[in-house]
Protein backbone atom coordinates (compact mmCIF):
# COMPACT_ATOMS: atom_id res chain seq x y z
CA UNK A 1 0.00 0.00 0.00
CA UNK A 2 2.57 2.53 -1.02
CA UNK A 3 -0.08 5.33 -2.04
CA UNK A 4 -3.47 5.42 -0.86
CA UNK A 5 -5.49 8.11 -2.01
CA UNK A 6 -8.84 10.25 -1.34
CA UNK A 7 -10.27 13.37 -2.76
CA UNK A 8 -13.22 14.95 -0.47
CA UNK A 9 -15.82 17.38 -1.42
CA UNK A 10 -16.80 18.25 -4.66
CA UNK A 11 -15.55 21.66 -4.76
CA UNK A 12 -11.89 21.89 -6.66
CA UNK A 13 -10.67 24.33 -3.23
CA UNK A 14 -10.54 21.26 -0.82
CA UNK A 15 -6.88 19.76 -0.67
CA UNK A 16 -6.55 16.37 -1.94
CA UNK A 17 -5.27 14.65 1.17
CA UNK A 18 -3.59 11.40 0.69
CA UNK A 19 -1.29 9.10 2.55
CA UNK A 20 2.11 8.37 0.88
CA UNK A 21 4.46 5.60 2.13
CA UNK A 22 7.87 7.02 3.63
CA UNK A 23 10.21 6.28 1.63
CA UNK A 24 14.18 7.71 1.70
CA UNK A 25 12.55 10.47 -0.60
CA UNK A 26 10.22 11.70 2.04
CA UNK A 27 11.89 10.40 5.37
CA UNK A 28 13.55 14.04 5.92
CA UNK A 29 11.18 15.90 5.39
CA UNK A 30 8.33 13.41 7.89
CA UNK A 31 11.41 14.33 10.32
CA UNK A 32 10.84 17.80 10.65
CA UNK A 33 6.91 17.93 11.02
CA UNK A 34 6.64 19.00 14.49
CA UNK A 35 3.84 19.25 17.02
CA UNK A 36 3.10 22.75 19.10
CA UNK A 37 4.65 23.06 22.32
CA UNK A 38 1.99 22.24 24.65
CA UNK A 39 1.72 19.06 22.44
CA UNK A 40 4.90 17.39 22.84
CA UNK A 41 3.89 15.12 25.48
CA UNK A 42 0.93 13.45 23.88
CA UNK A 43 2.78 11.36 21.50
CA UNK A 44 6.30 9.79 20.40
CA UNK A 45 8.49 12.19 17.83
CA UNK A 46 8.28 11.15 14.32
CA UNK A 47 12.29 10.10 14.64
CA UNK A 48 11.36 7.41 17.38
CA UNK A 49 8.11 5.99 15.13
CA UNK A 50 10.63 5.53 12.11
CA UNK A 51 12.92 3.84 14.04
CA UNK A 52 10.33 1.72 15.52
CA UNK A 53 8.60 0.88 12.38
CA UNK A 54 12.17 -0.03 10.69
CA UNK A 55 12.71 -2.23 13.83
CA UNK A 56 9.55 -4.16 14.53
CA UNK A 57 9.07 -4.67 10.26
CA UNK A 58 5.53 -4.79 10.70
CA UNK A 59 4.60 -1.12 11.03
CA UNK A 60 3.51 1.01 8.22
CA UNK A 61 4.21 4.33 8.15
CA UNK A 62 2.77 6.93 6.13
CA UNK A 63 2.98 10.16 5.27
CA UNK A 64 0.27 12.93 4.77
CA UNK A 65 -0.23 14.95 1.86
CA UNK A 66 -2.51 17.87 1.72
CA UNK A 67 -2.50 18.08 -2.30
CA UNK A 68 1.90 18.44 -2.56
CA UNK A 69 2.55 19.48 0.91
CA UNK A 70 3.63 17.22 3.54
CA UNK A 71 1.17 18.22 6.63
CA UNK A 72 1.52 15.15 8.59
CA UNK A 73 2.73 11.29 9.99
CA UNK A 74 0.56 8.44 10.79
CA UNK A 75 1.23 4.69 11.46
CA UNK A 76 -0.79 1.70 11.24
CA UNK A 77 -0.18 -2.19 12.11
CA UNK A 78 -2.18 -5.39 11.71
CA UNK A 79 -1.91 -8.21 14.25
CA UNK A 80 -3.48 -11.01 12.62
CA UNK A 81 -2.97 -13.48 15.39
CA UNK A 82 -5.28 -10.78 17.52
CA UNK A 83 -7.59 -9.91 14.05
CA UNK A 84 -6.90 -6.24 15.31
CA UNK A 85 -5.00 -3.30 13.76
CA UNK A 86 -3.60 -0.92 15.68
CA UNK A 87 -3.10 3.39 15.04
CA UNK A 88 0.30 3.66 16.49
CA UNK A 89 0.93 7.33 15.65
CA UNK A 90 -1.01 10.21 14.19
CA UNK A 91 0.32 13.38 14.06
CA UNK A 92 -0.33 16.98 12.10
CA UNK A 93 2.05 19.51 11.99
CA UNK A 94 1.88 22.71 13.80
CA UNK A 95 1.40 24.74 10.47
CA UNK A 96 -1.73 22.63 9.07
CA UNK A 97 -3.49 21.87 12.33
CA UNK A 98 -7.51 22.60 12.59
CA UNK A 99 -7.73 22.25 8.52
CA UNK A 100 -9.59 18.67 9.28
CA UNK A 101 -6.05 16.80 7.44
CA UNK A 102 -6.29 13.97 10.44
CA UNK A 103 -9.79 13.84 10.02
CA UNK A 104 -9.73 13.15 6.39
CA UNK A 105 -6.34 11.08 6.78
CA UNK A 106 -7.73 8.84 9.45
CA UNK A 107 -10.93 8.38 7.25
CA UNK A 108 -8.79 7.51 4.35
CA UNK A 109 -6.76 4.84 6.45
CA UNK A 110 -9.94 3.35 8.05
CA UNK A 111 -10.91 2.44 4.83
CA UNK A 112 -7.79 0.59 3.83
CA UNK A 113 -8.09 -1.03 6.86
CA UNK A 114 -11.86 -2.14 6.97
CA UNK A 115 -10.52 -4.10 3.44
CA UNK A 116 -8.70 -6.48 5.45
CA UNK A 117 -11.08 -8.81 5.45
CA UNK A 118 -9.91 -11.01 8.97
CA UNK A 119 -9.53 -7.63 10.89
CA UNK A 120 -12.12 -7.53 13.63
CA UNK A 121 -10.78 -4.23 15.57
CA UNK A 122 -9.51 -1.15 14.82
CA UNK A 123 -7.47 0.16 18.40
CA UNK A 124 -5.77 3.68 19.03
CA UNK A 125 -5.17 5.14 22.12
CA UNK A 126 -4.64 8.46 23.00
CA UNK A 127 -3.29 10.85 25.95
CA UNK A 128 -5.90 12.25 28.80
CA UNK A 129 -4.48 15.67 28.12
CA UNK A 130 -5.26 15.19 24.45
CA UNK A 131 -9.08 16.27 24.10
CA UNK A 132 -9.15 16.86 20.42
CA UNK A 133 -7.61 13.57 19.85
CA UNK A 134 -10.55 12.13 22.01
CA UNK A 135 -13.17 14.02 20.17
CA UNK A 136 -11.85 13.15 17.10
CA UNK A 137 -11.88 9.34 17.27
CA UNK A 138 -14.77 9.84 18.86
CA UNK A 139 -16.39 11.25 15.81
CA UNK A 140 -15.40 8.31 13.86
CA UNK A 141 -16.96 5.85 15.77
CA UNK A 142 -14.02 4.89 18.29
CA UNK A 143 -15.80 3.61 21.74
CA UNK A 144 -13.14 4.46 24.59
CA UNK A 145 -12.95 1.22 26.15
CA UNK A 146 -12.08 0.85 30.69
CA UNK A 147 -8.76 -0.05 29.53
CA UNK A 148 -5.53 1.72 29.50
CA UNK A 149 -2.36 1.60 28.18
CA UNK A 150 0.79 1.01 29.43
CA UNK A 151 2.08 5.03 29.16
CA UNK A 152 -1.37 5.74 30.97
CA UNK A 153 -3.28 6.63 27.29
CA UNK A 154 -6.99 5.80 27.13
CA UNK A 155 -7.62 2.84 24.59
CA UNK A 156 -10.48 3.02 22.11
CA UNK A 157 -11.53 1.06 19.51
CA UNK A 158 -14.13 -0.10 16.55
CA UNK A 159 -15.70 -3.73 16.35
CA UNK A 160 -15.79 -4.32 12.24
Amino acid sequence: MPYIENVIGEDTKTPEVRLVEITMSNFEECLLLSVHENQKGFGAPNSYSLSEAYADKVSQPYAIYANEKMVGFLMYDYASTEHMAYILRLMIDRRYQNKGYGERAMRILLQEIRNIVECRFIQISYHPGNTNAGKLYRSLGYEETEEFADNGEIICRIKL
